[in-house]
């Protein structure tokens, strides 16, 4: 099981429950929380006016805000993948190579076996239904911990992608490459489809029996069985949701390259964990939630596409998501830990 991050407020099955006590009404948060609950807001805020008064001919344009939310649809996707696992308490280090296989087998499928690029999309969610599977087999069943499970394939699924065609290969349907680049407002329509899975997944967090069970399983496993929670079946769901989200990625990003490239999904993995973890800091402060990765990952994206702007090209992208990472699991941790005195002080005062 990850080391994940505290829950402090555990919802009850059908219903949501959060402690206060008298001199703290909802209707009155106190300040702190405030900041805890959006700081990461007020955080990009301040980046964003930053860089527009360092290089406002360039950062503040119109053309500038469509680069930065355009190109992260599949980012955004993908984390929402690894979101799902890693609220159910399983790290999903297979993702990346979820996403390359996708991408290669479509791009063999459709390009140079001639298959319609339907039936090819269509095996590349098999792709990651039958990846999920096998790591929820293992995981759940067999009893090895994720993290290894899910490093080895997804080391197995790099190498597989590269013995399937090693080279780079063009042509993809434009069908699909008119799926993924059609403009509509001027934005890519990739960043609608992952405004689209995030509101899909914040509501089955929200507004859902399950979501509230994948809540309780990332908290304790043993007392949510004890509660009659299906443990085992919401431990495998979340890994299957969380490669079958990184093939979704792979289908996305081979529409936008309209190309495949067995090295195109490794960069994709370091900055999914840190808008998964930087974004369990917003919002719902010391849970794993789908609107705190979605700004997350456009904060991050903001901070380096400024300082690239600046002239700062080629390391920074590595440094910046690397130290984010570092800095999304110590605060997360953090929040968390103070989430939980704050609600034993409510219960106490209660």
């Amino acid at each position: 099981m990850v080391a994940n991050v505290v829950y402090a407020r555990l919802p009850e099955p059908g219903a949501v429950h959060v402690p206060h006590s008298p001199d703290r009404p909802e209707s009155r948060l106190r300040l702190a929380d405030l900041a805890h609950r959006f700081g990461l807001l007020g955080a990009w805020l301040a980046v964003i006016a930053l860089f527009g008064a360092l290089v406002p001919e360039t950062f503040l344009t119109w053309t500038n805000l469509q680069t930065i939310l355009g190109s992260q649809s599949v980012l955004i996707i993908v984390t929402l993948g690894l979101v799902i696992s890693l609220t159910a308490g399983e790290l999903d280090l297979s993702v990346a190579g979820v996403l390359t296989l996708c991408v290669v087998v479509i791009a063999k499928l459709n390009v140079l076996a001639g298959v319609p690029i339907g039936l090819a999309v269509a095996a590349a969610i098999g792709v990651g239904l039958v990846v999920g599977a096998v790591n929820a087999f293992l995981v759940v069943k067999v009893g090895i911990e994720s993290i290894i499970v899910t490093l080895g394939m997804g080391t197995l699924l790099v190498g597989i992608s590269f013995a399937i065609e090693e080279s780079q290969v063009g042509g993809i349907s434009q069908v699909l490459v008119d799926a993924a680049r059609t403009q509509v407002l001027g934005i890519q329509l990739g960043f609608y489809y992952g405004l689209l899975l995030t509101a899909l997944v914040w509501y089955v967090y929200s507004f859902t029996p399950l979501g509230r069970y994948i809540y309780f399983v990332g908290a304790g496993r043993e007392v949510a069985r004890l509660a009659g929670v299906p443990v085992e079946r919401i431990r495998a769901g979340a890994l299957i949701a969380s490669s079958v989200f990184a093939a979704v990625g792979g289908i996305i990003l081979a529409g936008l390259l309209g190309a495949t490239d067995p090295n195109v999904g490794s960069s994709f993995l370091l900055p999914a964990f840190a808008g998964a973890f930087l974004g369990a800091t917003v919002f719902t402060p010391g849970r794993f939630n789908p609107w705190g990765s979605f700004i997350a990952v456009y904060f991050l994206v903001t901070g380096i596409t400024g300082l690239q702007l600046l002239g700062l090209s080629g390391w920074i992208e590595q440094v910046f998501y690397g130290g984010s990472l570092v800095l999304a699991v110590t605060l997360s941790r953090l929040v968390g830990r103070r989430q939980a005195r704050l609600d034993v002080s409510f219960q106490q005062e209660s």
